[in-house]
């Protein structure tokens, strides 16, 4: 391994390490699924980078766009009920 595949594995590994302890401690739900996001593509660079290149793109397309769908349903389901325009 080189220092410039190290360099980056350090990188992406603080970066899925940092962003999943930011799902868990952030109370927003929109901010804590796209940390969840931005972890689960992490892991795909990691993927990639023992070249297994199906499993990252299996990985991106299964769970980052399990995530696109958890964010809308999240925004759907914790809407406001104080929405102007909407009778009370």
């Amino acid at each position: 391994m080189g220092l410039y595949e190290l360099i980056a594995f350090a990188l992406f590994a603080m970066v899925t390490v940092g962003s999943s302890v930011g799902v868990v401690l952030v109370r927003d739900i929109w901010h804590a699924a796209l940390l969840l996001g931005v972890a689960l593509l992490s892991v795909a660079v990691h993927y990639v980078m023992v070249q297994a290149e199906f499993i990252a793109a299996m990985q991106i397309l299964v769970y980052v766009g399990g995530v696109l769908i958890l964010i809308t349903f999240a925004v759907m389901l914790t809407r406001d009920e104080d929405v102007e325009g909407m009778p009370t």
